[in-house]
């Protein structure tokens, strides 16, 4: 499982718990299957659930067509409740169910949408009006419910979205990103927020401590908008950057980090690299283990270079004390990447055992053969 993987699992899970009204440890055991398998359990049980409601919803369903849009909100308020309407709603034809929902109050609108169908969203959303949709959307985000925001989210036309990205916090943005259910979408509304935006987001995880959001935001976006906001995030105040370094080793997620310090120009990466909390040599030899388990040389290497010696020569002792097995995978790795010149420094910091051991790996003397 990749670490991108490992955080969207995470999410995942969340959004599972809250459908099954669980608590999300109940659901630890899902932490060791890939994130796509945990979405596909998630929305199979969501459909489970709501084709089989009780037949007397089909029932309600057909005598709400029977009277005009706003009886129906009104009976909805004061006889059925957020939930009930809700299920209520997944059984009618979307423009029925958007006139009804036009009726009713923003609020209990919003605390509705936490039950809806999530396979009916596109053909409601499509036929609300924009204000009513961004006032949904701002309702949500003053009730916390970023889960219920990032079901929508996706089926929002760029207007809408850009409305209420003014009018919600960054904490929201990010929070509301990590539990985005189409994450292909994720980048158009980055594009939308601007570079300013970005920037006030990305300084937001370090001061509100959503850096596993954040991470997970950069992991679902490519191209030019991860480049962006790994440098946005490598140029924040160093202590905001010791506290990110902490997080990530506190919950093994060098994964997500080591890929977006890979696409900094050396000076970002020198100034990550002098890091005080990346002297710490339990930390230097968690990332080594890290990247042990995930390969992930190539994107570490570069690092490994810029770190002041004393870190470096860390480093070269907890590789060189790694099993064969994961050596020779190192050298092999490297060999494939051709990142001899990266590596070859280090082993030069390594004790007489260590080069040794280097050395007579089939990786290292077929590359000295050549």
């Amino acid at each position: 499982m990749t670490a991108v993987d490992a955080l969207r699992n995470r999410a995942e899970a969340d959004k599972l718990a809250r459908l099954l009204g669980a608590e999300a440890p109940a659901l630890d055991f899902l932490a060791a299957l890939p994130a796509e398998d945990v979405r596909r359990f998630r929305e199979q049980a969501s459909a489970a659930l709501h084709d089989g409601a009780p037949e007397m919803l089909d029932r309600i369903a057909a005598a709400t067509k029977l009277v005009p849009a706003g009886v129906a909100a009104a009976i909805s308020q004061k006889a059925l409740g957020p939930e009930l309407a809700a299920a209520v709603a997944g059984r009618l034809d979307p423009p029925r169910a958007a006139d009804i929902i036009d009726k009713l109050p923003v609020a209990f609108t919003a605390a509705s949408c936490a039950h809806l169908d999530p396979r009916r969203i596109p053909g409601i959303v499509d036929r609300l009006d924009e204000d009513l949709v961004v006032r949904i959307a701002v309702g949500l985000a003053e009730a916390g419910d970023h889960v219920t925001m990032g079901r929508f989210v996706a089926h929002l036309a760029d207007g809408a979205l850009g409305r209420i990205l003014g009018q919600v916090d960054d904490p929201t943005v990010l929070r509301t990103g990590y539990y985005i259910d189409q994450p292909e979408r994720l980048g158009r509304i980055v594009e939308l927020m601007g570079d300013a935006r970005l920037a006030s987001v990305v300084r937001a995880a370090g001061a509100d401590g959503l850096w596993p959001e954040a991470l997970a935001v950069a992991g679902m976006v490519t191209g030019g908008q991860r480049t962006r906001i790994a440098e946005l995030t490598a140029r924040l105040p160093a202590a905001e950057l010791d506290g990110l370094v902490a997080a990530v080793h506190e919950q093994g997620l060098w994964e997500s980090l080591l890929p977006l310090v890979a696409l900094l120009g050396e000076a970002d990466r020198r100034a990550v690299a002098a890091l005080g909390s990346l002297a710490d040599p339990g930390v230097l030899r968690g990332v080594v283990r890290a990247v042990v388990a995930t390969g992930l040389w190539a994107e570490f290497l570069p690092l490994v270079e810029a770190l002041p010696r004393p870190s470096r020569q860390v480093v070269a002792d907890a590789a060189g004390a790694l099993p064969e097995a994961d050596l020779d995978a190192l050298a092999r790795e490297v060999d494939r990447r051709d990142l001899w010149e990266l590596v070859l420094p280090l082993v030069e910091l390594m004790d007489e055992t260590g080069k040794e051991r280097i050395f007579a790996l089939p990786a290292f003397r077929e590359q000295a053969a050549e």
